[in-house]
C-alpha cells in the first residue's frame, strides 16, 4: 500500500486499520449498545490520537483535539466534539473485550506478515523455528483510586503478562491482571487456550521456573530455556566437553534430586552455564532441549531483552503510565488501545517497507500529525530533519489552545 499526499499523516496510520472486521467486533461485543452517541471508532480514533501524541489526561486531550475540528472528518471522526465526559463514560462502560478482540486481530496479521522475518544470526541453528519471550510488566496505581488492583497493603498495580513473538517483536499474548497475580501462572493459561506449539521456544526467567508446569510445555513438545534456581537440587547424567573460549562453562545432562522436584518433572534437563567476560557474571540456563549447540541455548536467552524493550518502549512511548479513568474496564481498554497502536505501527512499517525502528517512526508520527506529506517521504528524510521542521508549528498549534 502506497500513501499519498493529501492525507493526514494520521489518517495515512489509521488507514491499516481493518473496519470490515472492526464492526464485526462491534456487533459480536454489542459495544455500540452503551454509549450510541459516541462510536466505537470515534472512540478508538481518540484514544489512538492521544497515543501517539503524547495527551497526559482527558482535559489534555478536550483541550487540544477540538482545536483541530476542521480536521476530524479527515481523521476519521465522526463526532462533532469531543467532550472528556463522553470520553470517560465510553472508557468505563463500553467492553474493554472489544478493544482485546481488536488487538488480537491486529496481533495475527501483524505475525503473518513478519513470520518471514530473517532469524537472528546468533539462532540459525534453530532452522525457522518459532522463539517466544515471556515476560510480565508491573504499573503502579494508587491504591485509593485503583481498589480493584490489590498489589502490597499501600499499593495498587496492574501487570501485563506478554508472550512476545520475536519475529518482528510481536506480542503474540496478552494478559492484564491485579499486581498480586505471580506470572508462573500465565503459563497455565498459555496452555489451556492453546499458546503452546509443538517445536517452539519459550524464553523467559527464573520467576517462571515450576517444575510441573514446565513439564506441560516438554509434554507438549514445546522447547523451553530459562534460568535455574540457585536452590535447584540435581544429579549429574553425563557431562559433555565445550568450548570454554567463547565463556561456556558447563554442559550437563542432569536429573532432579528434590522429592518433589524430580516427581513434577521427572525427566533428563539439559544445564548449560556461561560466563560473560566482560561483566564477570556466571549464568545458568535450563532447558530441555539436547540438541541444539550449548551457544545456541545462551544466544536464545540473550533473546530476552526484546520483551523487555517493548515494555520499556510502551511505557515511555504510548501512554500506560497515566491513565484517563480509575475503572478496571478503563484500565484496560487504555493499555489495549496502547497495544492495538503499536501493533498497527508495526504494520505499517512492514508493509510500507521502512527500515526505521519503531521509536523513530513514532518520534516522526508525534509532531506531523496534522501534515499531509505521504509517510514514505517523511521518512525518507533525515529523522531529525522530519522531526524539527514541523516541530514549532505543531507547538505553537498546541500552545495556543490554552490562552
Amino acid at each position: 500500500m502506497v500513501m499519498q499526499s493529501g492525507q493526514l499523516v494520521f489518517a495515512q496510520v489509521m488507514a491499516y486499520l481493518p473496519l470490515k472486521a472492526f464492526s464485526r467486533m462491534v456487533a459480536s461485543r454489542r459495544a455500540q449498545h452503551k454509549v450510541q452517541d459516541f462510536s466505537c471508532l470515534d472512540q478508538f480514533l481518540v484514544l489512538a490520537f492521544a497515543q501517539l501524541t503524547a495527551r497526559e489526561s482527558l482535559r489534555d486531550i478536550e483541550i487540544n483535539l477540538p482545536a483541530q475540528r476542521k480536521n476530524f472528518y479527515r481523521m476519521g471522526l465522526r463526532c462533532k466534539t469531543i467532550s472528556r465526559n463522553t470520553l470517560a463514560n465510553a472508557n468505563r462502560v463500553r467492553p474493554w473485550e472489544f478493544f482485546a478482540d481488536l488487538a488480537h486481530h491486529l496481533i495475527k496479521s501483524a505475525r503473518t506478515l513478519y513470520a518471514d522475518e530473517p532469524t537472528n544470526a546468533e539462532l540459525n541453528a534453530l532452522m525457522g523455528a518459532t522463539v517466544y519471550a515471556l515476560d510480565s510488566t508491573t504499573i503502579d496505581l494508587c491504591l485509593s483510586l485503583f481498589n480493584w488492583a490489590p498489589f502490597r497493603t499501600t499499593k495498587a498495580a496492574v501487570k501485563l503478562h506478554t508472550l512476545m513473538d520475536l519475529k518482528g517483536s510481536i506480542p503474540s499474548f496478552i494478559h492484564i491482571s491485579n499486581g498480586k497475580m505471580h506470572g508462573v501462572k500465565v503459563l497455565d493459561l498459555l496452555c489451556e487456550q492453546g499458546y503452546i506449539e509443538a517445536g517452539a521456544f519459550y524464553v523467559m526467567d527464573k520467576a517462571y521456573v515450576d517444575f510441573a508446569r514446565l513439564y506441560k510445555l516438554h509434554t507438549a513438545r514445546a522447547f523451553f530455556v530459562t534460568r535455574a534456581k540457585d536452590n535447584m537440587q540435581s544429579d549429574l547424567i553425563r557431562a559433555f566437553p565445550v568450548g570454554k573460549a567463547i565463556g561456556l562453562v558447563r554442559d550437563h545432562h542432569v536429573r532432579l534430586a528434590g522429592a518433589l522436584s524430580s516427581t513434577r518433572y521427572p525427566e533428563p534437563l539439559r544445564c548449560v552455564t556461561f560466563i560473560d567476560f566482560e561483566t564477570g557474571k556466571t549464568f545458568e540456563f535450563l532447558t530441555n532441549n539436547f540438541a541444539l549447540p550449548a551457544i545456541t541455548i545462551c544466544a536464545l536467552y540473550k533473546q530476552r531483552w526484546q520483551v523487555e524493550l517493548f515494555f520499556k518502549w510502551i511505557k515511555q512511548h504510548l501512554r500506560i503510565k497515566a491513565f484517563f479513568g480509575t475503572t478496571e474496564n478503563a484500565v484496560k481498554t487504555q493499555i489495549l488501545v496502547a497495544i492495538a497502536t503499536y501493533v498497527s505501527i508495526a504494520i505499517m512499517k512492514k508493509r510500507l517497507n521502512l527500515k526505521h525502528s519503531l521509536y523513530e517512526i513514532l518520534r516522526v508520527l508525534d509532531l506531523n500529525m496534522f501534515e499531509t506529506t505521504a509517510i514514505e517521504t517523511l521518512l525518507g528524510r533525515p529523522i531529525e530533519s522530519a522531526v524539527s521542521s514541523n516541530h514549532s508549528v505543531q507547538q505553537d498549534r498546541f500552545q495556543t489552545l490554552g490562552q
